[in-house]
C-alpha cells in the first residue's frame, strides 16, 4: 500500500480516537506561595508543590482534522496519567518580587478498534508544559499583607503522537504539536485574616501568540508556623490558541491543594 494512502487512513482512524488525545491536554500555575516582606537587608523566599485536581472543556483540533469539542473531568484524566509535575516559587525583597511556576503533564491512552481491519490497536500519548515567569510589585503593603501589580511571560507546550499496530496501517504513527508565548499582567496577593488564617489569590489575562490567555485562583491559607503553611483553593485556566491547523482552545478548572515553604 503506497505511503500517501497509509497516512490517509491513518487520519480516518485518527478522526475515531482523537477524544482519547484532547482530555490529555491538560496543561496545567496555581496560587502563587507568598513569601513574608523582606527586611530592609534582604530577600525572602518561599516554594511550594501542589496539586491541582482539574477538569478540561473546549475544542481543540490535531493532525489538520476539524476542531471537536471535548469534556473530561479529573477522574477520566487521572486514570490515564503517567506523570505530573507542578512547582512554584518567590523572591521577595521589600516590595518587589519575582515569580515562576511550571506545570508538565504526561497522559497515554490506547484502544482497540471495533473490527481490526484499518488497524487493531491505536495508542497515544499527550504531553502538555507551561511556565510561568514574572515580576511584580505592592502597590499596598501592611504587615505580612500585600497587594502586587505584576508583569510576566507564559510559554506553553503541547504536543500528541499517535501509533498504530496490526491491520494495515502497522507501524504507522504521527506526531502534532505547538509552542506558544504570551505576555500576562494582573494583580495577586494575600490578606490575613487572623495571625494563622489568610485569602491568598490571583488574576492575570494577557495575549500574544494565543488570542487570549488567563487565570484566576482564590484559596484559605494556614500557617502552621514561621515557615510552613498549607493553602487550599479553587482555580480556573483558560486558553485560546490556534494556529497552521492546530487548535486549542480550552478551560481548565478544579479544587488545588499546596504546601508552602518559606525561608
Amino acid at each position: 500500500m503506497k505511503t500517501s494512502t497509509k497516512f490517509g487512513l491513518a487520519l480516518l482512524a485518527c478522526t475515531v480516537t482523537v477524544s482519547f488525545a484532547q482530555a490529555a491536554d491538560v496543561p496545567q500555575p496555581v496560587i502563587l506561595p507568598e513569601a513574608k516582606p523582606a527586611a530592609d537587608d534582604g530577600w525572602t523566599f518561599a516554594a511550594s508543590s501542589y496539586f491541582w485536581g482539574a477538569g478540561m472543556s473546549g475544542d481543540v483540533g490535531q493532525f489538520g482534522l476539524p476542531a471537536v469539542h471535548v469534556a473530561s473531568d479529573f477522574g477520566d484524566i487521572l486514570k490515564d496519567l503517567d506523570f505530573a509535575f507542578m512547582a512554584i516559587g518567590e523572591a521577595r525583597h521589600d516590595r518587589f518580587s519575582i515569580f515562576g511556576d511550571v506545570i508538565y503533564t504526561k497522559v497515554s491512552t490506547g484502544s482497540g478498534t471495533p473490527l481490526g481491519v484499518v488497524a487493531n490497536r491505536v495508542d497515544l500519548t499527550s504531553e502538555t508544559f507551561t511556565g510561568l515567569l514574572g515580576a511584580g510589585y505592592s502597590v499596598f503593603l501592611d504587615g505580612r499583607s500585600n497587594l502586587d501589580l505584576v508583569a510576566g511571560a507564559r510559554v506553553w507546550h503541547a504536543s500528541t503522537d499517535i501509533s498504530f499496530a496490526g491491520g494495515v496501517l502497522d507501524g504507522v504513527s504521527a506526531s502534532d504539536g505547538a509552542t506558544w508565548v504570551d505576555a500576562m499582567t494582573g494583580v495577586r496577593g494575600r490578606y490575613f485574616l487572623t495571625d494563622k488564617v489568610y485569602l491568598s489569590g490571583w488574576g492575570l489575562i494577557g495575549a500574544g501568540q494565543a488570542d487570549l490567555d488567563w487565570d484566576l485562583a482564590a484559596g484559605v491559607g494556614y500557617e502552621f508556623s514561621d515557615r510552613i503553611s498549607a493553602v487550599a483553593g479553587y482555580r480556573a485556566l483558560g486558553v485560546d490558541y490556534s494556529h497552521d491547523g492546530f487548535v486549542f482552545n480550552v478551560v481548565q478548572q478544579g479544587p488545588i491543594l499546596g504546601m508552602v515553604m518559606r525561608f
